[in-house]
């Protein structure tokens, strides 16, 4: 299909708007819980990726491709198994609003390596938002941060993770469409495959024994399928449109999404400061978006959604 960089930004929010299902429906899991969440989490998209990419893309060309996959496909595969694992390794060492705040610095560190490692320029208006959206989450969760023991700290440095690897990834995605090795971006689905195989691999001695009852099966299968490996999927391949900044600073609406997720699915009604710095986040993003929409050319590219 022709995605334009419109098409390209409204697939985007849907897919954070599918990442952002994790918190409540974690909130219906009876007895699973922190590795065993992550473990089976990991493994349903790794099932789920089984099927689905040699369905994509024609068994002989996904398993040649898996088989023959050189340094950028590993690379792109360790980065996806640092941010399937690292988010609830640190949520059980310090409290969720340490861990997004971290999280939010993502753009930053995004936009950093497109300028230094890619020598991309970074427009204005985006290191604006970058600035006006982080100030947003941090009024959010800023009275909830809290704890300078040493597992907080741990816990933070892990979560510190998330947003380096998410930073590689993106501007190895950038590199790889936008460079000189397009040929090169086609076998780039799988490392999506590969993180997840990591991932539950690294949490399975961790994750035993076993509690989850069958319905807890259920919603991290959910999980699996809807919440990482189609959305996962459709980010890898937006990148032939959107750049790493952009894609970055667009992910931070998994965030605003989540709390409307809790609010509406698990009861959980937000105070005044999430509402305000929520407000903030969607209001950098539509400004951002907004002049990007006006200064993108009409020109389409190719891509899959």
């Amino acid at each position: 299909m022709l995605l334009t960089h419109r098409r390209a930004v409204f697939v985007m929010v849907a897919v954070t708007l599918m990442w952002s299902i994790a918190g409540v429906v974690t909130r219906q899991l009876d007895h699973a819980r922190a590795f065993e969440v992550t473990f089976w989490r990991s493994a349903f998209t790794t099932f789920a990726l089984v099927l689905l990419l040699p369905w994509l893309r024609g068994p002989a060309v996904f398993w040649r491709s898996l088989r023959g996959g050189g340094r950028a496909l590993w690379f792109g595969g360790l980065c996806w198994c640092v941010m399937f694992t690292a988010f609830m390794v640190a949520i059980t060492l310090t409290t969720v609003a340490n861990v997004l705040i971290t999280m939010a610095i993502g753009p930053l560190f995004t936009a950093l390596a497109a300028r230094i490692v890619l020598g991309h320029r970074v427009a204005p208006r985006t290191w604006a938002a970058i600035v006006v959206a982080g100030a947003g989450i941090a009024w959010m969760y800023a009275r909830e941060v809290g704890g300078a023991g040493a597992q907080h700290v741990l816990g933070t440095v892990i979560a510190l993770a998330v947003p380096l690897a998410g930073a590689s990834y993106w501007t190895l995605m950038q590199h790889l469409h936008h460079g000189e090795q397009q040929g090169e971006a086609e076998d780039m689905l799988p490392a999506v495959l590969i993180g997840a195989l990591l991932s539950s691999a690294l949490t399975l001695p961790l994750a035993v024994p076993f509690a989850a009852t069958a319905s807890d099966l259920g919603w991290l299968a959910l999980l699996g399928v809807v919440q990482l490996a189609i959305p996962c999927l459709i980010a890898t391949a937006l990148a032939r449109v959107l750049k790493a900044p952009e894609i970055s600073l667009l992910a931070l609406l998994e965030v605003v999404f989540g709390v409307l997720w809790a609010w509406l699915g698990a009861g959980e009604k937000p105070s005044v400061p999430v509402l305000g710095g929520g407000a903030l986040v969607l209001a950098a993003l539509v400004a951002n978006e907004a002049a990007a929409l006006r200064a993108a050319p009409a020109v389409s590219a190719p891509g899959r959604g």
